[in-house]
């Protein structure tokens, strides 16, 4: 599967995303053979509240990086359903402009219940698509609203995208989202009120101190259901890239990622590692004890670390 991947293989790449995101034992194998072959493709989230035409822009952003014979993968967190856990694959229904692409590679994934808007499974499927040789990667996330930190975590480029009816800046900032951005898109900028709410964001971003050397977080409008302004976000987009990879930002950026990576990968073992049936039945036995208050919650944390911590026969 591994050679498969290597070689373009898109049946091979959807078999191994699905491995990933349903914790296979095998996924972690496929996964450490295709890390040395990562790092090549840019990553860029594509982020802000729900309703604001992700999805739209998404869609014109792949069409735009294919018209330049960029291979692009796509990846578009959708909401977990409640009944089968699964996407509700709203995303991929609105991105038929470049599904039959062959260049094209979409696939929806749940988000598992991540407050960040992006599934913990979504980077790793973006690296099987980077081993793959796929040379943009659109992360999109579920739109939550107010957590979008996760993006961070995952993508080289955050693209905020707003519309009109979004609120000012001053809300915009509220939400975390000011904090995120290295771009945003004023999307339906034909609406009353674009200008209002960009010249806000503005007046927001005025307000942030600057070094002179960091990046200068801009605006851009489109109409992305008509296919306007995408050519303009592209090349900010481009900017940004050009910016971070002519100074130390973009290697000092991946560098922090893969920490945060690495440990997150230790704390999903450990949690994995702690909580075995016996621990599990303890904790149970002793929530009793705990509602009459005749023990704590911290005594009881305190024995079963200690029972953790126990080399292992004792």
């Amino acid at each position: 599967m591994v050679d498969r991947i290597l070689h373009g293989d898109t049946r091979a790449v959807a078999q191994a995303i699905s491995l990933v995101e349903n914790n296979v034992k095998e996924s972690t194998d496929i996964l450490r053979a295709l890390f040395p072959r990562t790092g090549n493709a840019y990553r860029i989230g594509i982020t802000g509240p729900p309703g604001v035409g992700k999805s739209t822009l998404t869609n014109r952003l792949a069409k735009h990086y294919r018209a330049q014979k960029c291979k692009v993968g796509i990846i578009a967190v959708d909401p977990t359903s409640p009944f089968t856990g699964g996407a509700l694959l709203g995303d991929r229904v609105r991105m038929s402009d470049v599904e039959l692409d062959e260049g094209v590679f979409i696939r929806s994934m749940a988000s598992r219940g991540s407050l960040g808007g992006l599934s913990r499974k979504a980077r790793e499927a973006a690296d099987i698509l980077d081993a793959a040789g796929y040379n943009i990667i659109l992360m999109e996330t579920v739109g939550v609203g107010q957590s979008e930190l996760d993006i961070l975590r995952a993508v080289d480029t955050t693209v905020v995208v707003l519309v009109p009816e979004s609120g000012d800046g001053i809300q915009a900032m509220k939400a975390g989202l000011m904090e995120i951005a290295d771009l945003f898109v004023m999307n339906k900028a034909d609406r009353p009120g674009a200008d209002q709410a960009s010249a806000s964001i503005e007046f927001v971003l005025g307000l942030r101190p600057h070094s002179g050397q960091d990046w200068q977080v801009r605006i851009v409008k489109t109409h992305a259901h008509e296919g306007q302004g995408i050519t303009e976000a592209a090349a900010m987009i481009d900017q940004h890239r050009s910016y971070l990879q002519t100074s130390n930002a973009f290697v000092e950026r991946r560098k922090k990622q893969l920490k945060q990576r690495i440990q997150e990968i230790i704390n999903e073992q450990l949690h994995f590692d702690f909580w075995i049936p016996e621990r599990t039945a303890f904790l149970t036995q002793q929530i009793e004890k705990v509602f009459s208050r005749s023990l704590t919650p911290y005594d009881v944390a305190q024995k079963l670390i200690a029972h953790f911590k126990q080399p292992r026969g004792k």
